[in-house]
């Protein structure tokens, strides 16, 4: 079960959403032809991705920054875009363009140093705008707790997407990282779920202050927990594949 799209539209083009998710994908393909080459990405991963071990003995500190750009697989990219894609330009129309690269590079570094004091001598690479985008998401949550999203649900081969309200949503999911983080060893399982939790928290606290300027639970009543915009709606066309009917 995940999101697809939410129903919350912004009101102005969302440039920094864009340079970011074009950012991580040009980089990720510069890299990509490496990716399988043991050795070789394993280099990589040292000088750019976080290794918690360097970083508490004063090494290779720019990465705390250059590990959100990064990325260890296709997937890996596309889910953490497509989460992009659906938050991040509500919190860009809220904050403006600069208002928001600084929301979003603040909210991925304190992720990193979450996932940093859960395992400092870790000697794992940790890459990924996972952290950056939780920020997003804890912010969003805290703007637009009503807005409506829509879940595509996959069990086996039966599949139906149906609209939740962003606060179960998003609820759900840090609930989900906060389980995995106390249920899994060191290494997670491949997944930095600190730095999840830690970037949901930051989105929360570093975006409060702009929630008390707007006036707080006044500001959920005046829009019912919805961005100020009309709500988007969508509906499904019949598809233009033709109907192969069954021989009786």
């Amino acid at each position: 079960m995940f999101p697809i799209r939410d129903h919350n539209p912004s009101t102005r083009t969302p440039y920094v959403t864009y340079t970011i998710m074009a950012i991580n994908i040009v980089v990720f393909l510069l890299y990509w032809p490496i990716l399988n080459d043991g050795p070789a990405i394993g280099q990589f991963y040292l000088n750019w991705a976080m290794i918690p071990d360097l970083i508490i003995h004063g090494e290779q500190t720019h990465t705390l920054f250059t590990h959100m750009f990064l990325h260890g697989g296709f997937m890996h990219l596309a889910g953490n875009m497509l989460f992009l894609w659906i938050f991040g330009d509500n919190l860009e129309d809220e904050l403006g363009h600069t208002g928001f690269t600084i929301f979003y590079i603040s909210a991925g570094l304190v992720a990193a140093i979450a996932q940093l004091l859960s395992d400092p001598t870790s000697p794992i690479p940790m890459v990924g705008a996972s952290g950056a985008i939780a920020g997003v998401m804890g912010g969003y949550l805290l703007l637009y707790p009503k807005a409506r999203i829509d879940v595509l649900f996959i069990f086996v081969i039966f599949f139906k997407i149906f609209p939740i309200p962003a606060w179960i949503a998003l609820t759900m999911w840090f609930a989900l990282q906060i389980w995995g983080g106390f249920g899994t060893d060191s290494t997670g399982g491949g997944t930095a779920y600190w730095a999840h939790a830690g970037g949901f928290v930051a989105g929360l606290v570093v975006l409060f202050p702009a929630f008390l300027r707007r006036g707080g639970v006044s500001f959920w009543r005046k829009t019912n927990g919805h961005a100020q915009n009309p709500e988007a709606t969508y509906t499904l066309t019949k598809s233009g594949i033709p109907t192969v009917r069954r021989r009786k």
